[in-house]
């Protein structure tokens, strides 16, 4: 297990606490993305990740993280509950978003749930696709505005990569782009992505 947040306190104490209720769990922990990725941390099954990190928006992150370890489960943690934040988490391919007001018991109950793979990836809010693109293309359209391949996007959003293919030929059509680069522009400028 990786944490990542860049307050030592917080930090620190939910080390402490997943330790102590997770007995013989190996719990790293890290202020930064360049500490994350540094070769010396293990790969992680779960990684719990601020949204606000020095300098950085922990969203961004999501990304990079899951380019280093594709199996890894991202939960996203913040004290901004807004259900825009939330969205945004799971959308970029957060297995989950918990707000750093829930309890300790809760946020220890989601890590052991998916440390035995029992958790379902919560599902992004069908309210947060554009109009014309289904929530899974919207998916896909996010992850595609990442730079990701249709295989990482697939992995990410457990479909084939046939089914990837399609979907990204949908979203191709829809903003009327020739190229995935040419997409990813058109869907910013229109604000269909962050």
């Amino acid at each position: 297990m990786l944490i990542i947040d860049d307050h030592p306190m917080f930090r620190t104490g939910l080390g402490l606490i997943l330790r102590t209720a997770l007995e013989g769990i190996a719990v790293q922990e890290v202020g930064a993305l360049h500490e994350a990725l540094a070769p010396a941390i293990a790969e992680p099954a779960v990684i719990l990740l601020d949204v606000h990190l020095r300098g950085l928006n922990g969203l961004e992150c999501v990304a990079a993280l899951l380019g280093r370890w594709p199996a890894a489960a991202i939960v996203v943690l913040s004290a901004d509950a807004t259900e825009a934040t939330a969205r945004a988490a799971l959308a970029r391919g957060a297995v989950a978003f918990v707000p750093k007001s829930d309890t300790a018991a809760d946020i220890i109950d989601t890590v052991r749930q998916l440390l035995h793979g029992e958790f379902a990836r919560q599902p992004v809010d069908a309210a947060a696709h554009a109009p014309g693109l289904t929530p899974r293309q919207q998916q896909v359209l996010d992850l595609l505005c990442q730079g990701l391949p249709n295989k990482t996007i697939g992995r990410r959003l457990d479909l084939s990569e046939n089914t990837v293919r399609g979907h990204v030929q949908a979203v191709l059509a829809f903003l009327g782009a020739p190229s995935r680069t040419k997409a990813a522009f058109e869907a910013r400028r229109r604000g269909l992505v962050d």
